[in-house]
């Protein structure tokens, strides 16, 4: 009797149940995904949306960009994998790296990432080098930045400045445009900052070119990346990288991601691109 198709062996009954439980834990699975916030939340959450787009169709699954509220956020969320894929800079990768036990994984950086610089930025005519800005107040951007903070307080040292010793104060602004903010409204006589914002400030016309100038480019240097956790399973970690290499600006999609991301296009990366920037860290005091 109770072999009749009105009634099921409890064996059976329970693998349906498995079954159907996995089913929905999988429809119900979000992919999350996070980004240092060195620009405005507006401006992160539009260069966000068409990728989340983009990668829930090539993952099939739900992608979610959850934003974090600093830079130290960002490296927790992945070392206690609370998302799943992040956009580092080079330093808060190293910062990732070393707090997760070497378990974050960088999979692919723009092009333009290969020899990424910053820039100097000021509203002061009498400042025209580095050397120029002893005694001055000077911003960078956040403290956990590569290209607002370490690299060019790297490129100050090895020109014999020390900020902490020759800057009137050193100030921190906590974002890229909130440095150009800050130079463009006499806060500070001069500021550091990430070339990709600028450029695009530049372009867009929000910020008056009469009064504020670039007076220092760095050398080239690895920066950003896009960052998984070394437990994410090979498979989708290799899916994730394919969908980062296929973006491509002749399609209308590739295009709008590509522009947003400010990226020629998306190459391999790895851990041992970010050694210089490690030493840079250590010997700026920033890691210990």
């Amino acid at each position: 009797m109770l072999n009749t198709p009105r009634f099921r062996p409890l064996h059976a009954v329970l693998a349906l149940a498995l079954t159907l439980s996995a089913s929905l834990a999988q429809a119900q699975a979000v992919f999350k995904v996070t980004a240092i916030p060195d620009e405005a939340p507006t401006e992160l959450a539009r260069k966000a949306a068409p990728l989340v787009k983009y990668l829930e169709k090539t993952l099939g699954m739900k992608v979610e960009f959850t934003p974090v509220t600093d830079y130290a956020a960002s490296v927790e969320a992945l070392a206690n994998k609370q998302v799943d894929l992040a956009w580092y800079g080079g330093f808060t990768f190293v910062q990732a790296n070393v707090r997760s036990g070497g378990k974050a994984v960088p999979l692919v950086q723009r092009e333009e990432d290969e020899k990424f610089r910053s820039v100097f930025i000021t509203s002061d005519p009498s400042i025209k080098t580095l050397a120029d800005l002893k005694g001055k107040n000077v911003s960078f951007g956040s403290q956990s930045s590569t290209s607002g903070h370490l690299m060019p307080r790297s490129f100050l040292l090895q020109a014999n400045i020390d900020p902490d010793k020759d800057f009137k104060r050193v100030a921190y602004s906590g974002a890229h445009d909130a440095t150009i903010a800050a130079v463009a409204a006499g806060k500070v006589e001069a500021g550091a900052l990430n070339i990709s914002v600028w450029e695009k400030f530049v372009a867009e016309g929000k910020v008056d070119t009469t009064k504020v100038k670039v007076f220092y480019t760095t050398p080239g240097y690895f920066d950003y990346n896009w960052t998984v956790h070394a437990d994410m399973p090979a498979a989708q970690r290799e899916k994730l990288t394919k969908a980062f290499l296929s973006l491509d600006k002749s399609t209308p999609e590739g295009k709008e991601i590509l522009e947003l991301q400010r990226a020629t296009r998306f190459i391999p990366t790895k851990a041992d691109n970010y050694k210089g920037i490690e030493a840079a860290a250590r010997s700026a005091g920033l890691l210990k």
